[in-house]
C-alpha cells in the first residue's frame, strides 16, 4: 500500500504541475482583453484574431486546470449529503464515483474529443472570420488533452482512497482517517494544495494552534 501512496502522490503532483502551469494562461487573458478592449475603444484598432485569442485562452484555463481541481478537492460537491456521512463512507463515494462517472466521462471527452480535433487538422480548419486564427486543430486538442489530465488526477485520487481504505494507519491525515473530522477535508486539503507541499490537516491544525497559542501568549511589556 505505500507503493499505492507513492503512485498517487506522484500522479496528483503532475496533474497539479501541468494545472498550475496552466493557470498562468489566465494572466496572458486578462492582459490581451485589456488590450483589445483598450484598442477598440480609444484607438479603433480591435482585431477578431484577439477575440478569438481570448476564448482559447480561457480553453487552456479550463481544460487544463480540471485535474488540478479535482486534486485540490475544488470543484462543486453536494456537501449537504457527503459531509454528514462517515469518513470511510466518504471514500467508498470516491472510489464509486471515480469508477462510474468521472472515467466514464474522461473517456467520452478523450473518444470525441480525438476524433473532433483530427478532422480539423485533416480539412485544416481555420477560423470563420477572414482576419481569425488559422490551425484551429490546435486548440481543440485542449479538449482531449484536458481530460487525460482530469483521468491522471482521478486515478491518483481512487488509489489514494483504495490505500486509505486498507491501511489507514498510512494516511492519518487524509479523508480516511480513523478518527472523523467531517468537514474539515475540504479545506486542509485546499490548503495543501495553495502551499504547494500536500499539507494534511495534522500540520494544519498545527500551525493553527501554534498561531492560536502565540496571540493568546500574555504580553511582557510593563
Amino acid at each position: 500500500m505505500e507503493h499505492l501512496l507513492k503512485l498517487s502522490d506522484r500522479l496528483r503532483s503532475f496533474a497539479s504541475g501541468v494545472g498550475m502551469l496552466a493557470a498562468w494562461s489566465s494572466v496572458i487573458l486578462i492582459a490581451v482583453i485589456v488590450f483589445d478592449v483598450v484598442g477598440r475603444h480609444f484607438f479603433s484598432s480591435g482585431s477578431s484574431r484577439l477575440q478569438e485569442l481570448e476564448w482559447h485562452l480561457h480553453t487552456v484555463l479550463f481544460m487544463g486546470c480540471l485535474g488540478l481541481g479535482y486534486v485540490c478537492d475544488t470543484h462543486v460537491r453536494i456537501d449537504l449529503v457527503r459531509e454528514r456521512l462517515g469518513t470511510r463512507v466518504q471514500c467508498w463515494i470516491e472510489i464509486l464515483g471515480c469508477v462510474f462517472f468521472l472515467f466514464p466521462l474522461c473517456g467520452v471527452l478523450i473518444y470525441y474529443g480525438v476524433g473532433f480535433t483530427h478532422a480539423a487538422w485533416a480539412v485544416g480548419e481555420v477560423s470563420s472570420s477572414a482576419t481569425g486564427l488559422t490551425h484551429r486543430w490546435i486548440i481543440k486538442a485542449a479538449i482531449p488533452l484536458g481530460a487525460i489530465l482530469l483521468f491522471v488526477a482521478g486515478t491518483g485520487v481512487l488509489l489514494r482512497n483504495i490505500a486509505c481504505l486498507v491501511r489507514p494507519d498510512l494516511c492519518p491525515d487524509d479523508a480516511c482517517a480513523d478518527e472523523p473530522r467531517r468537514g474539515e477535508g475540504r479545506q486542509a486539503r485546499t490548503a495543501g494544495c495553495q502551499d504547494g507541499a500536500g499539507i494534511g490537516r495534522g500540520e494544519v491544525g498545527a500551525r493553527q494552534g501554534e498561531a492560536t497559542g502565540a496571540r493568546s501568549k500574555p504580553s511582557s511589556r510593563g
